[in-house]
């Protein structure tokens, strides 16, 4: 059987619009990478270095920086779940592993070349969304500054399953303090995993600091965030698998409060 040609620009130009998303399987990965190793990564010495023009150009006039992080963000799939949802709402994920976060580059450069707005005054979709290669473990506060998050996500981390391994778990007693100084007072941490074992370790950590409290899922409906929660379950590429395989999923959220400063 004769080999199949690649396509030639001509030919690109006249596929229908889905062709030109990334495909995954041409970004091979493994599943984890491990924090502490060292990565070749670029990063800035502060949030105020980073130009945001660079992330989202027809947005850069509005002086605008990220409110949504989502960490270990993967294929990108609660990312591009919510910027239509929040579109005057900035959102950057953050992924160390190569393959994967130049795939979400590659996807969002797709859609915000595909999609279309009806309102020509109105930027295109997905204007509001990008992602950076990075070690959030290491780096989180080099992209954001204090209180400047309204959500962070944490949507099936790895859950690093031997003793000596649980250092290395997204949530620790070492990391909390850094999401509590990005997270403004009111802002929201969600969690979700299907692995039990991680799902009580993220949740007593969380509980025992005293800068976050638990928040019901009942709670966050009714505070209008649903298409937020619908997304957190299922969105991912990691949900999706736990959906198809009928397993089950555990979901905490922690609003960051103020610190109690009469103790």
């Amino acid at each position: 059987m004769p080999k199949r040609k690649r396509l030639g620009d001509i030919e690109l130009k006249q596929q229908p619009e889905a062709s030109l998303l990334p495909q995954k399987r041409h970004y091979r990965q493994r599943a984890h990478a491990n924090p502490f190793s060292d990565h070749a990564l670029d990063y800035p010495s502060s949030p105020e270095d980073i130009d945001w023009a660079v992330h989202y150009p027809s947005l850069a006039a509005h002086g605008k920086t990220p409110e949504f992080a989502d960490v270990g963000c993967g294929f990108g799939g609660l990312l591009i779940a919510l910027a239509p949802l929040f579109p005057d709402t900035l959102m950057l994920g953050l992924e160390i592993r190569v393959q994967v976060s130049q795939y979400v580059q590659d996807r969002i450069t797709a859609l915000r070349a595909t999609s279309q707005n009806s309102e020509p005054v109105t930027p295109s979709p997905y204007q509001n969304v990008s992602i950076v290669r990075a070690n959030a473990m290491k780096f989180m506060t080099n992209y954001f500054s204090k209180h400047s998050l309204s959500a962070l996500f944490f949507l099936f981390p790895d859950p690093h399953f031997k003793v000596r391994k649980h250092k290395a778990r997204i949530i620790s007693p070492t990391l909390l303090a850094e999401y509590a100084y990005v997270l403004r007072p009111g802002g929201i941490v969600y969690t979700i995993t299907d692995v039990q074992d991680l799902h009580e370790w993220m949740r007593s950590h969380m509980e025992s600091f005293p800068l976050f409290e638990r928040v019901s899922e009942h709670d966050l409906r009714a505070e209008g965030k649903g298409e937020i929660l619908d997304a957190v379950y299922s969105s991912t590429e990691e949900g999706k698998k736990v959906e198809r395989n009928q397993g089950e999923k555990w979901l905490a959220c922690f609003r960051r409060i103020e610190a109690d400063r009469n103790l």
